[in-house]
């Protein structure tokens, strides 16, 4: 089964775009969230850059599997007692908007990682993982 052509572009574009919307209401999502999407878009802007670097898709791929890991740690940290404040309020559509969007993008990153794995192998990229089972 052939996977669909998806360029790196479109990969960065996306991403982007949810952490912009995540960031519209402001102070629910700790710096860490902002700073960690950001530096591992310039690494994809690496990537794009760098079209024969397989390091600079491989540093994408890894950052993208670690902001995975803190998205969830800072989703779950901080959603609720966001929604528990802003419940009452009238930036209540805003905030859900937001969180919405931030959810989405993390929902997306697997798949992410997933087409940007294949664009590694592609450039040439090996990979040599070994769990020490020899026969």
């Amino acid at each position: 089964m052939e996977l669909p052509a998806l360029n790196i572009k479109a990969i960065v574009f996306v991403h982007w775009l949810l952490t912009i919307f995540a960031r519209i209401f402001p102070g629910w999502l700790p710096d860490a969230y902002y700073l960690s999407n950001f530096s591992v878009l310039a690494l994809g802007v690496w990537a794009v850059a760098q079209r024969d670097s397989v390091d600079a898709i491989f540093m994408f791929m890894v950052g993208l599997l670690v902001t995975i890991v803190l998205d969830i740690l800072l989703l779950a940290l901080f959603y609720a007692a966001a929604e528990e404040a802003t419940e009452k309020t009238i930036q209540r559509d805003l905030f859900r908007f937001s969180g919405g969007m931030a959810i989405l993008s993390l929902i997306l990153k697997p798949m992410s990682c997933f087409f940007i794995y294949h664009m590694y192998l592609e450039r040439g990229g090996e990979c040599n993982i070994s769990l020490g089972c020899t026969s």
